[in-house]
């Protein structure tokens, strides 16, 4: 292996983020903590323009009500007295900045709807392109990774029971949508999901900058599990074990780590060309 390589950390993260630790508070809203999964049978406050018109979109919503003001009904393309199955709330902007933070940017929309029902691993059906994410923690990463995969046509995202954030607005809007248009599976043990997948007939990659090849010529199949590590860690030990291949990332420059977020756009890019050769 060359020096250049050797330098590279096992994670996709950028520096300033290596020496961030995971979170360990299991009770901050939104987070599965190391402690057990925080209880999500609440509501969940959704917000921007384009989560918004995804989620009434979304026949699989149970929306609670629905919080709008004037000029983003306009753009919504919401008519006057259009007539919903829940209830609709004409709202100033500072009515949302008090229910949402004033750091939240919701455009004068939210909804208030129950979270979705995460789906068995045995529910792939006949998807060609999945995500997995070992214990990534970020709702923002989280969210960004969701839109590039809705983008590249995968069809579920995976993630871990513990250490992984639930749905949020944060992550909706993150998300920028594409929380309504990916089948979200949720797993308990990460290394019987890969075998599982393996059973399935996915070839399973993991990230690695440390990957003993390059991406794009490690694909073989045609079905593709693209696993991705945590913020800080990268790919746990006994998922590293787990995966059929390690590869990385090509980057001839001088910075040879990237978010996460953008390490899995780069990643699905690869996985779409190889399988649609």
């Amino acid at each position: 292996m060359t020096d250049k390589f050797k330098k590279q950390r096992k994670d996709f993260a950028p520096k300033s983020d290596r020496t961030a630790r995971p979170p360990r508070h299991a009770s901050k809203p939104g987070f599965r903590g190391g402690y057990g999964r925080e209880d999500n049978d609440g509501p969940v406050r959704i917000y921007g323009l384009h989560s918004v018109r995804a989620v009434l979109d979304n026949p699989r919503r149970k929306i609670k009500r629905l919080l709008v003001t004037r000029n983003a009904m306009a753009r919504l393309e919401i008519a006057e007295g259009q007539k919903f199955k829940f209830p609709v709330e004409m709202v100033e902007p500072r009515a949302l900045d008090k229910l949402l933070g004033s750091e939240a940017v919701h455009q004068g929309a939210m909804v208030e709807a129950e979270p979705l029902v995460p789906k068995p691993l045995k529910s792939l059906g006949d998807t060609r392109i999945v995500v997995v994410l070992d214990e990534v923690t970020d709702p923002h990463n989280v969210g960004a990774v969701m839109r590039s995969a809705v983008a590249f046509n995968a069809g579920a995202l995976i993630t871990t029971s513990r250490n992984s954030p639930n749905e949020t607005g944060v992550l909706a809007k993150s998300a920028s949508g594409a929380l309504e248009f990916i089948d979200l599976i949720e797993v308990r043990n990460l290394a019987q999901a890969l075998e599982e997948l393996t059973f399935q007939g996915f070839q399973t990659v993991g990230l690695d900058s440390e990957g003993p090849a390059i991406l794009e010529e490690t694909y073989k199949g045609d079905k593709i599990a693209l696993v991705l590590g945590s913020e800080g860690k990268g790919l746990r030990q006994k998922t590293r074990q787990t995966v059929g291949a390690l590869a990385r990332l090509d980057m001839p420059g001088e910075i040879r780590s990237l978010n996460v977020s953008n390490a899995a756009a780069l990643a699905l890019y690869t996985a779409h060309v190889h399988l649609t050769r």
